[in-house]
């Protein structure tokens, strides 16, 4: 605060001041807020991720981890009250004690995002709190770690992120910020504590820390890269501003933990294993040292604004973060890319994993269908090419465009990722944990595969409803209109049309490994009997009398191209097409899969029988073995009765082969 100025403010006589006493309380409201989130992440996850546990049963240390997080989500949730109202002192430029006792505080709580944001935090903290006393089991701390990761997001994502020019890389920055230091710094603090009053399973921790700090440390560098790209203009700015300079002591803090990092694989771990666990705790002491000045500086930057920028008056601009484009043409889809980083990392993520387990396999010398691995390649660019193309800088501003957008993310994306066959590579590449009754990796995807939930949402029912109701509801009510002003309403959306698909598709053609496996023909009628739905709401668009989302569309400004109302016809025209693309292609892989389960099902009978033969005898055909006994009976008979039992015998030979064939 003394860098960046917001100590000693210029306060002006005459205009609202909120006062010393709110300038100061609100900066550590919200450290405090930081801190116990922070702590209360690493809690669950040292309990979830890091102890063992035995067949999902939570160990003395680990449940006493989880108690100690009711705790902290208790003074999570008591900070978030006090930022709360204290946040409205400075919004208002009144002191405190004319804020509480009066309506503005829940108007403010429930109407402002800033307030509401903090209010959310209040009610999830609380919950945390109160769920975290019955923790026994690792699923149920790991949903309460995946509620806490949750809690932290609401007030980063409505302060300068939300106002920065491009809001959507800031936002998604700072989200993916937010959860890799999080669970870094948390994770950390919890390793030294558990190593300080020497609890056991310190060397199996620290491993399990080590791997995780290294997706953990790029993650933060990543995204603190693009969180200084979307508030700087220039360079420049990072050391002729108290924003920038602010980043720069963020900068070198990161470098020393990487440093750190470097070091504690190389001399910690060994020594760990060994049995010298003092080595470890003066080293990540310094370490979480390091991390607790990156977490100060955070909240100063945070309190620090950032540098002005000469940005054009233009409301399609605030909209966006980009102007509106020029008329739509194939060359400009082509050519007019958007940067989404949330996406971007999704694509890389699924290219990088898959890629892993495919190589993994190979050095172990089993081998992966080259089939599936260009189904997979395929699925992740066509993500790509309607996340980060011309698409997605055209999808906001044109519902035709946009439509396209759904129904390639919706039902051609998720057949290619499907056929993939992600879950059986990852069973296959994984290690199983290396403590028996533990849970790693490999045990956490059995365990879900075999979950309740799992077996509710993967119902044929349930995943064709989700995938079929869910298009009407979202266009047919507020939800659309609302998810276009909002960013992370925006995400959510696409993030929905891709795992409803794939949720569908999962259980009309998929390889992997499900809760409820239909036959083949059953595939085929789930099939054609929900992709009219799709046409229908395809029908429906084309003959609508009023744009959806009309303010949103309006507020843009665009002044070329078609009228909303005939380019909303034209979005449902697409949605009536594009459906023959993917059912041919599903037709065509229910048709391969239904001939190699025959051809397997054959197999499996060959083998039988041939098993059946070396048993007792014989060639393992039934039918086959009554014949040639009946061959030998008449062949006995002719021995013993001359020419005319014979003849009969041929007779009835004939005759009963007549009837054979």
């Amino acid at each position: 605060m003394v860098a960046g100025g917001a100590a000693t403010p210029r306060i002006i006589p005459g205009l609202p001041d909120e006062g010393t006493l709110t300038r100061w309380a609100l900066p550590l409201s919200k450290l405090t807020m930081d801190v116990t989130g922070v702590l209360t992440v690493g809690l669950l996850l040292m309990a979830t991720v890091f102890l063992p546990n035995d067949k999902g049963l939570l160990g003395k240390p680990a449940q006493g981890y989880v108690r100690a997080a009711a705790w902290t989500a208790l003074v999570w949730a008591l900070a978030a009250a006090s930022s709360l109202v204290f946040s409205l002192s400075e919004t208002l430029g009144t002191p405190v004690t004319e804020v509480l006792g009066g309506n503005e505080l829940t108007s403010y709580a429930s109407q402002v995002p800033q307030g509401i944001a903090l209010t959310l935090v209040v009610l999830f903290g609380t919950a945390i709190a109160l769920f975290s006393r019955g923790a026994i089991t690792a699923g149920a701390s790991g949903g309460l770690l995946v509620l806490a990761l949750a809690t932290l997001m609401p007030p980063a994502l409505t302060g300068h992120s939300s106002s920065a020019p491009n809001h959507s890389l800031a936002t998604t920055g700072v989200a993916l910020h937010l959860v890799v230091l999080s669970l870094w710094v948390g994770g950390l603090l919890l390793l030294v504590a558990h190593a300080v009053r020497g609890q056991p399973h310190l060397d199996l921790a620290a491993r399990r820390f080590s791997r995780m700090a290294l997706w953990c440390f790029a993650g933060t560098g990543l995204s603190g890269v693009f969180s200084a790209l979307a508030r700087l203009s220039a360079a420049g700015e990072l050391f002729t501003t108290s924003y920038g300079l602010i980043i720069v002591a963020k900068g070198a803090a990161f470098a020393g933990l990487g440093a750190l990092g470097w070091w504690h694989r190389r001399r910690t771990l060994p020594e760990l294993t060994a049995g010298r666990p003092g080595a470890f705790t003066r080293l990540a002491g310094v370490e979480g040292l390091i991390m607790l000045v990156a977490v100060g500086l955070a909240v100063a930057l945070s309190r620090t604004a950032p540098p002005p920028l000469d940005l054009p008056v233009d409301r399609a601009f605030e909209l966006l973060g980009y102007l509106i484009p020029p008329p739509v043409s194939l060359a400009n889809l082509a050519t007019l890319w958007w940067f989404d980083l949330f996406f971007a990392v999704v694509a890389a993520a699924l290219a990088g994993l898959y890629g892993a387990g495919v190589v993994r396999l190979a050095r172990r010398g089993d081998r992966w269908p080259i089939g599936r691995t260009i189904s997979w390649g395929v699925g992740v660019l066509l993500l790509v090419l309607a996340t980060q193309s011309g698409v997605a800088r055209y999808a906001p501003v044109l519902f035709s465009v946009h439509m396209a957008e759904h129904m390639v993310l919706s039902m051609l994306v998720p057949i290619f990722l499907v056929l993939g066959a992600p879950v059986t590579l990852a069973l296959r590449a994984l290690k199983p944990a290396a403590r028996r009754g533990d849970r790693g990796p490999r045990e956490w995807i059995t365990v879900i595969l075999h979950s309740r939930v799992t077996k509710v949402v993967t119902h044929p029912a349930v995943a064709t409803a989700l995938f079929v109701t869910s298009t009407y509801a979202l266009y047919f009510t507020p939800l659309f209109a609302s998810a276009m002003e909002e960013h992370l309403g925006h995400i959510a959306m696409t993030l929905h049309f891709l795992l409803s698909g794939s949720l569908f598709f999962w259980v009309v053609i998929g390889v992997d490994p499900a809760p409820t496996r239909l036959p083949h023909i059953a595939r085929l009628l789930l099939l054609f009997v929900t992709m009219p739905f799709h046409a229908f709401f395809g029908i429906a668009l084309m003959n609508m009398g009023t744009v959806i989302a009309a303010d949103w569309y309006d507020q843009l400004g665009r002044t070329w191209g078609a009228s909303g109302l005939s380019d909303q016809s034209t979005g449902g025209g697409i949605a009536w097409a594009f459906g023959e693309i993917p059912t041919l292609i599903v037709l065509i892989a229910i048709a391969f899969q239904w001939y190699r389960a025959d051809d397997r099902s054959a197999r499996r009978a060959d083998r039988r029988a041939d098993a059946r033969a070396a048993k007792v005898g014989g060639s393992g055909d039934v039918e086959l073995d009554a014949y040639n006994d009946y061959l030998a009976r008449l062949s006995k008979m002719d021995g013993a009765g001359g020419p005319e039992k014979a003849g009969r015998a041929g007779k009835a030979d004939k005759m009963d082969k007549s009837r054979r064939d």
